[in-house]
């Protein structure tokens, strides 16, 4: 069956225009965002301007050493998320003309103050360690750094399930009833001890569908919308639910904590040499690499490293994310379900199930809706 084919039986022609129109309608705020923020960081990091920002946010607090990395890393950390608000705020607008935003403008400007609080909590002492650490060895401080970075990654994503998320949402067991016990029959057939289902009050912020899996070992936990117990049929929430089972099934949260560990640990010692490299230093205003002006450098040099990687990490994302579907399938049998189940969220989400190849590949950390369609029909034909 062809794509134009395909979309005809599964979709309506309203609801492929809508879901083009959302991605059209937010696209350019996304990438414009994202666009911004890499152009804020090239503009501190590659010029003297970032100097000048951190000596004077240190300044204000005294100008010592410790003031210089504290008020410079607060001045960056507080400059781009003012950078990305407006984009934010656009997206948001988009969503809400489509139906997607429940929360009103006071809670979404709570929600990005959280966030901002989040950000300055965790980048402030980890700044204040790493040039501590600079300062104690310049020339080898990116072997504890590594270890350091590894560490902090797999603690991050111990930790996410028990302190951060619940900064947004609120948890709540999946109630006693017919659809937790076939969803704990569901994981006991599939070999797996699920420790929790929570159920997120995602309605408060939207009506879009989702779940997830998060944690490993003690914290991992099976999460679904609110939105999508109110929404969805039972046997497609099985269908979802059978989905996360399959990131626990082949330890997709462990795997990506350890890979990122390595990453981690493998980007710090590519910053160091970058960091010491004395034409960027010039450019940036810094004597050396333990000067605290060093710090918009060393952030544009990430920024731009994680945006580098991106196209590469979204691949990976999508042949775990496929591989959860063929679980899905295997474990439940359920095709035509699994079909009805990914139109739902397509629909619901006002997606566009057919995005252009090359978006797709750049951007998209899922399958889309489409192809994920298509594949289960090629494994139910197989």
């Amino acid at each position: 069956m062809t794509e134009t084919a395909s979309a005809g039986a599964d979709f309506t022609a309203e609801e492929l225009a809508r879901g083009r129109a959302l991605r059209r309608a937010r696209l350019p705020w996304l990438l414009g965002g994202q666009a911004a923020a890499l152009l804020l960081a090239a503009a501190l990091g590659f010029t003297g301007a970032g100097a000048g920002l951190v000596s004077a946010a240190g300044d204000l607090f005294g100008g010592s050493w410790a003031a210089r990395v504290l008020g410079g890393s607060a001045a960056l950390v507080l400059l781009g998320r003012l950078v990305a608000l407006p984009f934010s705020a656009r997206v948001r607008t988009a969503s809400a003309r489509f139906g997607l935003v429940t929360q009103g403008w006071a809670g979404w400007a709570v929600d990005a103050l959280r966030g901002t609080a989040v950000a300055l909590g965790l980048f402030l002492p980890l700044a204040l360690g790493l040039y501590a650490l600079i300062g104690r060895s310049p020339e080898h401080w990116w072997v504890a750094g590594a270890a350091a970075a590894a560490l902090l990654t797999v603690a991050l994503s111990f930790l996410h399930p028990l302190v951060f998320e619940p900064m947004f949402n609120r948890f709540e067991p999946l109630p006693e009833g017919e659809l937790r016990t076939a969803l704990l029959e569901l994981a006991d057939r599939d070999g797996i001890a699920v420790r929790d289902v929570l159920v997120a009050d995602a309605s408060r912020r939207t009506t879009a569908l989702n779940a997830y899996v998060s944690g490993f070992g003690p914290t991992r936990r099976i999460v679904v919308y609110d939105t999508l117990l109110t929404t969805a049929e039972p046997r497609e929430i099985e269908l979802v639910a059978a989905h996360e089972l399959g990131h626990v099934k082949h330890r997709d949260v462990l795997t990506g904590t350890v890979l990122g560990a390595l990453g981690a640990a493998v980007v710090v010692p590519v910053l160091a040499a970058l960091l010491a490299w004395r034409p960027l230093l010039d450019a940036a205003g810094a004597a050396s690499a333990q000067d605290p002006r060093s710090l918009p450098l060393l952030a544009a040099l990430a920024a731009l490293l994680g945006a580098a990687s991106l196209p590469a990490q979204c691949a990976a994302s999508r042949r775990i994310e496929a591989r959860a579907d063929r679980h899905a399938l295997e474990l439940t049998g359920d095709a035509e379900q699994f079909i009805a189940m990914q139109r739902r969220l397509v629909v619901a989400n006002v997606a566009d199930p057919y995005p252009p190849r090359a978006l797709e590949l750049l951007l998209a950390t899922h399958p889309s809706g489409g192809r994920r369609i298509a594949a289960a029909r090629a494994w139910s034909a197989g």
